[in-house]
C-alpha cells in the first residue's frame, strides 16, 4: 500500500470519528466472567429474523433485520453474493488498509443489546459502539471472538428444545 493509500485511509477514518459515524465505546465494566460463543446460528421465526449465540448448552436470541440476518448467513457459510453487504464492503476496506477485528463484546441494557467492536489497525487498538448485530456480523466475518458475560448467558440465554427423536 502506498503512503497516500495510507493516508486517506488514516484521513477518512479520523473523518468519521470526529463527524461521529463511528465512536468509541464509552468504557464498560467488563462483563462478569467473559464467556466465548461457541457457535452463531441464523434463524427465522414468527417475529422475523433471529441470530441465535450458542454457549454452555443456551442460546442468546438477538433479533435482526434481514439484510443483517443474510450477512451473517452469507458469513457463516462462505459464501460471496454478487454485490457485497455493507458488511462485506467494511471487511474489505479493512483488510486492504491492514485492519481487523479481534472481537466483540455483547452487552444488555435497558432490554437493548450492545456491540463493543474491537478493531486492530497499524498497532493501534480501538473498541467502538456498535449495534450488536453490525457488531456480530464483523466478527464472523473476521472470524473473531463474541463475547458476552456469564450474566447475560445465565439471564438471557434459553435451552433450546432438542429436536425429538422419531420413531422408525
Amino acid at each position: 500500500m502506498t503512503q497516500r493509500g495510507w493516508s486517506i485511509f488514516s484521513g477518512l477514518f479520523a473523518g468519521l470519528v470526529l463527524c461521529g459515524m463511528a465512536q468509541a465505546a464509552e468504557p464498560q465494566s467488563a462483563p462478569s466472567e467473559p464467556v466465548t460463543i461457541a457457535e452463531v446460528d441464523v434463524r427465522l421465526s414468527d417475529r422475523g429474523p433471529v441470530v441465535l449465540l450458542h454457549a454452555e448448552g443456551k442460546a442468546i436470541p438477538i433479533f435482526v433485520d434481514m439484510t443483517v440476518a443474510l450477512s451473517i448467513q452469507g458469513a457463516l457459510k462462505g459464501e460471496k453474493l454478487s454485490r457485497p453487504l455493507t458488511h462485506d464492503l467494511m471487511r474489505t476496506v479493512l483488510e486492504t488498509f491492514g485492519g481487523k477485528v479481534t472481537q466483540t463484546v455483547i452487552t444488555l441494557k435497558g432490554g437493548t443489546y450492545y456491540g463493543a467492536l474491537t478493531v486492530a489497525f497499524r498497532g493501534d487498538v480501538q473498541v467502538f459502539d456498535s449495534r450488536s448485530s453490525d457488531s456480530i456480523a464483523l466478527a464472523i466475518h473476521f472470524k473473531a471472538p463474541i463475547i458476552v458475560g456469564r450474566d447475560l448467558l445465565n439471564s438471557a440465554g434459553r435451552v433450546l428444545e432438542q429436536p425429538k427423536p422419531e420413531d422408525l
